[in-house]
C-alpha cells in the first residue's frame, strides 16, 4: 500500500475510534490506527494472490482419492466483517496424470479465505479452483465453520458449527464414487 492509502486509511480507523466514542489521542490508542492497517494487508492478502499462483501441477499416475484433511482457515465475515474460522478437507479424484502439491491446496485456501467472504463462496471458490487448475474427475470440498457474529452480537450462541460442501463430477453424480468418499471422510 503507497503511503498516501496508508495515511487514509489510518485517518479512517481514528475516525471509526471516535465514532465508537474512543479517544484515538489517548496513550493506548496512538498506534492503533497505523496497527489496524498493517493488519489489513495480512488479513485480506488473498486480494493480492491468485489461485493459479499457487497451483502446482505434477504428472503423476493416480487412481485413487487423494484427501487432505485438517487444514485450518480463517476469513471475515463480509455481512459483520468479524472472524469465521475452522477446519477444511479437500479431496480430488485425479484425471489425466495431474496432481496438485499438497501445499498448494492449503494455498489456495489461504488465497480464498483472505477476502471478505461467505462461507458458502469459500467452500464453491475452492472447489472450482481446484477444478480448474487440474480437471481432476471430481473434486469434494468440506468446510467446518465457527462464525464469531453468532456469539459476539445477535443470537449469542457460542458453539454452532456450520458444514458447508461442494461436491463436483463423479462425486456428485456417481453413487459407488460418492460411497468411497463417505467412507474415507468417516476414517
Amino acid at each position: 500500500m503507497d503511503e498516501n492509502k496508508f495515511e487514509e486509511a489510518c485517518s479512517l480507523v481514528r475516525q471509526m475510534l471516535k465514532l465508537i466514542g474512543e479517544d484515538p489521542d489517548r496513550e493506548g490508542l496512538l498506534e492503533t490506527p497505523a496497527r489496524v492497517v498493517r493488519s489489513w494487508s495480512e488479513i485480506y492478502a488473498g486480494y493480492s494472490q491468485a489461485c493459479e499462483d499457487y497451483a502446482k501441477v505434477f504428472e503423476h499416475r493416480c487412481d485413487e482419492i487423494v484427501m487432505l484433511r485438517g487444514l485450518n482457515y480463517w476469513s471475515m465475515c463480509e455481512h459483520h466483517m468479524l472472524p469465521f474460522f475452522g477446519t477444511c478437507t479437500i479431496a480430488y479424484l485425479p484425471d489425466r496424470n495431474r496432481v496438485i502439491g499438497v501445499s498448494k491446496l492449503a494455498r489456495m485456501l489461504e488465497v480464498f479465505s483472505r477476502r471478505l467472504q461467505l462461507q458458502e463462496r469459500l467452500t464453491d471458490q475452492l472447489a472450482n479452483g481446484i477444478q480448474e487448475a487440474i480437471q481432476p474427475k471430481g473434486v469434494a470440498i468440506y468446510i467446518d465453520g465457527h462464525h464469531m457474529y453468532m456469539s459476539m452480537r445477535g443470537v449469542g450462541q457460542t458453539n454452532p458449527t456450520m458444514r458447508t460442501h461442494k461436491l463436483i463430477g463423479v462425486f456428485l453424480e456417481d453413487s459407488k464414487a460418492r460411497s468411497e468418499l463417505m467412507s474415507l471422510l468417516s476414517l
